[in-house]
């Protein structure tokens, strides 16, 4: 039991090693495909990883998927992305939601609490909270891209990065497994959690 835990763990680091070096092969093609275009692929990239509470809450999904497990560590950051398309399409149309900004924060808060507090979500309650909190990210997005040069590679470039950053979170998660390891990724989550105050905050003086 111990060795397949310990090749799932390689083949997850593996998987993550894999898709930065895919990417970092993939770059100088795009600039010469016109994917750099200004609302183009390359922004919608850099746009997660451009902003703080984005980025906090994509790894965050991705350390409390890895610390839940099985089948979580798998559904939530597929959940996320996926629903995160619909919160776009609904930003695109300017269907009338609560404060995005908001939504945003309190992801952070909450996903950063989940992990400080190793809250062991059932799976049911744990995939509607992630999907509500993508909601509110792709709803984000998706008011930027009605005037993008190329929405579809934008949005091609954001879900790449999403993942990636969810990637990224479970490898951080997996460290919880390791003598001492839990201390570490709920101090993490704790730290996010306060991040997401600070963004709360902001939101609410704003």
């Amino acid at each position: 039991m111990t060795q397949v835990t310990q090749r799932s763990r390689r083949g997850l680091h593996a998987t993550f090693l894999a898709a930065l070096v895919g990417l970092l092969a993939a770059t100088p093609a795009l600039a010469h495909s016109g994917a750099g275009l200004a609302g183009g692929f390359l922004s919608g990239f850099q746009h997660p990883l451009g902003g703080l509470d984005h980025l906090l809450a994509m790894v965050a999904v991705g350390i409390w998927g890895a610390f839940l497990g099985r089948p979580l560590i798998v559904a939530l950051p597929v959940i996320f992305p996926t629903v995160m398309a619909v919160g776009g399409v609904l930003g695109m149309a300017g269907l009338p939601l609560p404060p995005v900004e908001l939504g945003i924060a309190l992801s952070v808060v909450v996903l950063g609490g989940a992990i400080a507090g190793a809250v062991r979500a059932p799976v049911w309650a744990a995939s509607l909270l992630v999907a509500v909190f993508a909601i509110f990210h792709g709803y984000a997005h998706g008011q930027e891209l009605p005037s993008a040069a190329d929405p579809v590679g934008y949005s091609a470039g954001f879900v790449l990065a999403t993942g990636l950053l969810h990637l990224a979170g479970i490898a951080i998660g997996l460290v919880a497994t390791r003598p001492g390891g839990a201390l570490v990724t709920r101090g993490i989550g704790g730290l996010i959690a306060v991040a997401g105050a600070y963004f709360l905050v902001k939101a609410l003086a704003g």
